[in-house]
């Protein structure tokens, strides 16, 4: 049987607050108007995705024509749209340059995890209830 002395750590501590103190985990989850921008993102098509060809935009300035949807100013919030618009419309099946956008845009590994996960549990509610 091994023994071990204890007595030479009573009185100090084993581990300092510093040590306790773990690196600043990452945000998983989204402000309330990145949340919005998720929620409007549901209703945009995938062409909203292109930029539009140069018939497109002289059509739209001879007959007043607006795109519904034109980029948002904020490139984080767009590259968030971007992702969100994709992810409803194809699931899991992102490309990975849309990815590469969303990170690049400042947004984190876990907050990809949490919007696809929200967005595939906004998907299978949208298909539970076309089936009812």
């Amino acid at each position: 049987m091994a023994y071990l002395n204890f007595a030479a750590l009573q009185g100090s501590p084993i581990a300092t607050p510093v040590d306790l103190i773990a690196a600043p985990r990452s945000q998983t989850g989204f402000s309330a108007l990145e949340w919005q921008v998720v929620a409007i993102a549901q209703h945009d098509r995938l062409s909203s995705l292109e930029k539009p060809g140069k018939l497109s935009v002289a059509l739209g300035m001879i007959f007043g024509g607006q795109r519904p949807n034109p980029e948002l100013a904020d490139t984080r919030l767009e590259a968030l749209r971007r992702l969100a618009v994709l992810a409803w419309h194809k699931g899991y099946a992102v490309p990975r340059a849309a990815i590469r956008a969303f990170h690049e845009a400042g947004f984190s590994l876990e907050q990809y995890e949490t919007l696809l996960a929200s967005i595939s549990r906004g998907r299978a509610a949208l298909n539970q209830g076309n089936r009812a």
